[in-house]
């Protein structure tokens, strides 16, 4: 992927699972699995790094 193609990509808004604020994604959710701010996600993704 080039560096300008993540400025390129179709973002989707949604609202985090865990602190419901509004965000947005490059991927279009298709209500199967949560979806998080990148403040959460990255929360999660250290609580999970640790086990």
């Amino acid at each position: 992927m080039a560096f300008n193609d993540r400025f390129d990509r179709k973002m989707y808004k949604v609202v985090c699972a865990d602190c419901g604020v509004e965000t947005e994604v490059p991927f279009k959710p298709d209500g199967s699995r949560p979806v998080y701010c990148r403040e959460c996600y990255q929360k999660r993704r250290a609580k999970r790094d640790r086990y």
